[in-house]
């Protein structure tokens, strides 16, 4: 294989775990103590950080240069 096919199938592997285990993290949040509202500003920072991701994703293996 090619290290730019390499380079994508890591890649996805790591934004798929990296996502599992905040989105994870913010449902136990939400679900614990802290409730809905309480947890509403870390599901916020969450999709906020999970979309740079994928974007640096898209940026660094998928997009034509």
């Amino acid at each position: 294989m090619s290290a730019a096919t390499l380079e994508k199938i890591f890649g996805l592997i790591a934004v798929t775990l990296l996502a599992a285990f905040v989105l994870g993290l913010a449902e136990s949040i939400t679900s614990g103590a802290a409730g809905f509202w309480g947890g509403l500003p870390f599901w916020v920072i969450c999709f906020s950080i999970l979309a740079l991701v994928v974007y640096d994703f898209w940026d660094t293996c998928l997009r034509k240069k």
